[in-house]
């Protein structure tokens, strides 16, 4: 029976050697394996932004393309600062590190808003927050009962008596059994409809 350390795995040696690999050293006239990988050199032709092109090399050579490969060939002086410089885009200081991060933003003028989607979502949020603390435009005063029937007319805030009877004719012809082919399943909304108009009509704000 052969020994427990004939039977070990070979480990390669030499960190980085890809083993199994058919291609030749990439050295003109070496017969050897090519089992080390190097860089193919900035002047090599490869695809933008795709894979770095890699030669492959056997040991001698890889070692003597190691003991001479310089990162910073071809380069100028200019290109060799800046690569040397890892914090390059870093020296602006942005608005939660600087000393002045509590600087006002920009300007509402600023904003480009051709289709109102940002004026109309803003105002549709003031008008619910003047909804929910009852303050109206014209200082008219809401309960909180007030705004509850408000919300189930699904009437704005600032609505006044004519858009109050406008509204409550129209929800009455949507919920109405006879509106829809005698359907009660709107007999809740309409009832709810009915004591929010009867409330409102008598209510400060719509007298």
């Amino acid at each position: 029976m052969a020994s427990g350390s004939n039977n070990r795995a070979y480990r390669p040696r030499f960190h980085g050697r890809v083993e199994g690999q058919s291609r030749a050293c990439a050295v003109d006239g070496c017969e050897e394996a090519g089992e080390f990988r190097a860089p193919a050199g900035r002047d090599a032709d490869h695809v933008a932004d795709g894979p770095p092109r890699w030669r492959w090399l056997c040991l001698d050579h890889v070692r003597e393309f190691n003991a001479g490969y310089n990162f910073f060939a071809g380069m100028s002086a200019d290109e060799i600062s800046d690569a040397q410089r890892p914090y390059a885009g870093w020296e602006r200081e942005t608005r939660a590190f600087s000393s002045n991060a509590a600087s006002p933003g920009p300007r509402w003028a600023d904003f480009a808003d051709p289709l109102d989607a940002i004026g109309a979502g803003f105002r549709k949020k003031m008008d619910e927050a003047r909804t929910e603390l009852g303050m109206r435009k014209d200082g008219k005063p809401l309960s909180s009962e007030d705004r509850q029937a408000l919300r189930t007319m699904d009437l704005a805030i600032d609505a006044d008596r004519k858009s109050l009877r406008m509204r409550y004719t129209e929800l009455v012809r949507r919920y109405h059994p006879d509106q829809n082919g005698g359907d009660r399943s709107h007999e809740k909304a309409l009832q709810d409809v009915i004591a929010a108009y009867t409330h409102l009509r008598k209510a400060p704000a719509f007298v």
